[in-house]
């Protein structure tokens, strides 16, 4: 007999998780996983579990795709990997070109990564040297948001506004001292604040001149719970970094691939950046893959004699990989082929009604936060230290339904082709489970 506790033994005997105390890790009753079908996670006993967390927000179209499946046999029967330093390969320039048709970048160009924070280490280091190549000194500054995150390597964590323990890195940050006059980051609040953008928008003007890039999430700060700001906002943003000609780097890592209702967030805030970090959802959740895109104005700056200075020496060794490229190419069209961008807007009004009829009457919610199929909602413990996140979203595991939860805040993020009655499925069951863990706190206010 399959047995789950001696696979969790197991586990704990050889794996580290991530963003995981593994001491708890076991006492935390993980699933293990032995198998997907369509919106569900099979674990190593049978059960079924709604993944209404898209496993950690990769997962759009569902599990075992059969066009996805038969993206990556296809391919594996020509080729699995080839280098993209110094040579190309045929899968790759497709999936360039179908996404240079799409993304909100003029005349754009991709450097492949493997993931998020690698997207983003690379827009850091070419906004950068962009103002190197062209002669410019003292641009070395980086303006960022409060709740930024970013991703967890040492650039994009130095971008990111704390929290998740990474304030023990903060001898590793550079511009950890944010407020210092010549710092390498200075941080305007974040979308919690209605006056964010505004204040940004000052900072761009104080500060331009030393500024290599602003650095944003476009519409929604993900990790920090779902705050949303308002998309007619950034209009003065993006004038004030043309009047002092500061690059704009949005991170769509997270909002991309139609998690917002649009295919990208900056399509409804009206953002053209000039540097863009894709990641998550761009292979439909089945391989590694991210990308930085550069708009054409900042890839001419590295133009020049073979091995200059202006080239840009940097890459990693699956940069570009043919089995992910090839899946997200498929992965892509099925997007378009299926309508899926018009599933998100449908079934975000679903989630926005339920929420509002059966979450956030809760005494024990505080808020409820949504933007197309990402969505927030923030539980109001008592007290502190009762681990209501946690506890809530192992209730929803017990019902049927994977959540997982950013603190006190529950994290609700279906596949984007998800059905009205999955969504209800998902709201009544956290529902229910909010009830349990306050209930057993005492009555609700």
């Amino acid at each position: 007999m399959v047995d789950a506790r001696s696979w969790g033994e197991r586990d704990a005997a050889v794996v580290w998780h991530g963003f995981t105390q593994m001491a708890s890790y076991l006492d935390n009753e993980p699933i293990i996983v032995e198998a997907g079908e369509g919106h569900e996670v099979i674990d190593v006993e049978g059960r079924r579990y709604l993944d209404a967390i898209s496993s950690l927000w990769v997962t759009t179209l569902g599990h075992r795709v059969p066009e996805l499946d038969q993206a990556v046999r296809d391919q594996i029967d020509r080729i699995a990997h080839s280098t993209l330093l110094g040579n190309g390969n045929r899968t790759v320039i497709e999936l360039a070109e179908a996404l240079a048709a799409v993304v909100p970048v003029d005349r754009p160009h991709f450097l492949f990564a493997s993931d998020g924070a690698a997207a983003v280490e690379q827009a850091l280091k070419i906004a950068f040297q962009y103002w190197v190549n062209r002669g410019v000194t003292g641009r070395s500054g980086y303006l960022t948001l409060g709740h930024a995150y970013h991703g967890d390597t040492v650039g994009s964590l130095s971008l990111g506004a704390g929290g998740f323990g990474t304030d023990l890195f903060d001898p590793l940050r550079f511009g950890a001292s944010a407020p210092a006059a010549g710092s390498a980051v200075v941080r305007a609040p974040g979308y919690d604040d209605p006056d964010a953008l505004a204040v940004a928008v000052r900072l761009v003007d104080e500060h331009g001149a030393r500024l290599a890039a602003v650095v944003l999430e476009p519409l929604v700060q993900g990790a920090a719970g779902m705050l949303v700001a308002d998309p007619g906002a950034y209009g003065p943003l993006v004038e004030a970094c043309r009047r002092h000609d500061v690059l704009l780097i949005c991170d769509e890592v997270a909002t991309g691939f139609g998690r917002t209702g649009t295919l990208f967030a900056s399509e409804q805030c009206g953002l053209r950046p000039d540097l863009m970090a894709i990641g998550k959802g761009l292979t439909g959740g089945y391989l590694p893959m991210s990308a930085t895109v550069a708009a054409d104005r900042v890839y001419q700056a590295f133009l020049g004699p073979d091995l200059s200075e202006r080239t840009f020496y940097h890459g990693h060794s699956f940069s570009g990989n043919a089995l992910a490229a090839a899946v997200a190419l498929r992965h892509l069209q099925l997007v378009d082929e299926r309508q899926v961008l018009a599933n998100v807007r449908a079934r975000a009004a679903t989630l926005a009604r339920l929420a509002a009829e059966r979450l956030a009457p809760l005494g024990a919610v505080a808020d409820v936060r949504l933007c197309g199929l990402m969505g927030g909602v923030e539980l109001a413990p008592p007290a502190d230290g009762l681990r209501w996140g946690r506890r809530v979203c192992a209730a929803a595991v017990r019902r049927g339904v994977l959540l997982r939860p950013l603190g006190d805040v529950v994290v609700l993020m279906p596949p984007l082709t998800v059905t009205d009655d999955e969504v209800e499925r998902i709201v009544d069951t956290l529902a229910a489970a909010v009830v349990e863990v306050a209930g057993s706190e005492g009555p609700m206010g």
